[in-house]
Parts: structure tokens; sequence; C-alpha cells
């Protein structure tokens, strides 16, 4: 046998380099190892990569929040609004006190084209945590691009002085 210049066989690089055991590595990894790989191709913004790579995780541990967030926004980011949409409703279904849950259920409905939806949320995200900005904004953004129906007539302006 051959020693390569690494010190170790040929053989033995050559099995490193088997597509077969690196699949079948991958299909060992925990949920958290997962998670924790497809939070970095989310940083990189490989954000299809990361939602393949979550959805294995979300396989493991279902109804687990964390990766449910990071799926969702991977989704979202790639532009699968609709598969964000189910995956922040199954967060919400975790957690119905997920701030972060309604902001991003919003969001999504948004990109379906569900605006007064999506307002709703927004007011449950304002009302979970009133101190973020975050949160304010897209409800105002969502407020103002609603459009005026007859069903539902602008409010009368408050008199001068008052």
């Amino acid at each position: 046998m051959v020693a390569a210049r690494d010190g170790q066989s040929c053989e033995h690089r050559d099995m490193q380099d088997d597509p077969a055991q690196q699949i079948d590595a991958e299909e060992h990894e925990t949920a958290y190892e997962l998670l924790q790989r497809g939070q970095a191709l989310l940083r990189r913004r490989h954000n299809a990569q990361a939602a393949t790579v979550l959805e294995r995780a979300a396989a493991l541990e279902p109804g687990r929040c964390s990766i449910l967030e990071a799926l969702g926004r991977a989704a979202f980011n790639a532009g699968n609004h609709a598969r964000a949409y189910d995956v922040f409703e199954a967060l919400l279904e975790a957690d119905p006190a997920s701030a972060y849950g309604h902001f991003a259920l919003a969001q999504s409905m948004r990109k379906l084209d569900r605006p007064k939806d999506a307002v709703v949320h927004l007011r449950l995200a304002c009302a979970l945590d009133p101190a973020s900005p975050l949160y304010r904004a897209a409800l105002d953004r969502a407020i103002a691009a609603l459009p005026e129906s007859p069903e539902s007539p602008a409010l009368p302006e408050s008199p001068a002085g008052e």
C-alpha cells in the first residue's frame, strides 16, 4: 500500500471521497447538527439549500420551534412563500405567543396577497412585543397598503382643536 502525502493510505483517502459514505454520514446527522448547518447556510444567504437541510431537521424533530423558525425564514427568503406560510402556521401552533411567528406569518400572507389577514397577525405581533420597532413599522406599512373598500370606509377626521 502506498502512503499518501498526508500520512493516510490511498485506500483510506479514497473511502473519504466515496459519495455513498458521505450520504450515509449525512443521514446520521442529528436534528441539532442539521439546524446548525441550516443556520450557517442562511447566514451565507444560501436559502434554498438551507431549506432543504432544515426540512430534514424538521422531519427529525417535528414541532421544534427553533427549527420551524429557521425553516420558515429559509423558505420565505428562497421565494417559497406558500411553504413559509405553512411553516409559520406550524410555529404558531407550537408557540401561539411567538411575536416573531405572527410577524413572519403576516409577511408570508402579504406575499400571498392576503393583506387584511396580514394586518391581524401584525397587530398580534405588536401586542406581544410592543417595544419592537420592526413589527410596528411593518404594521404601519401593511395598513397603509390596504385598499379602501366600500364595507370599511375611512374613519372621519377629528375636528381641529381636539
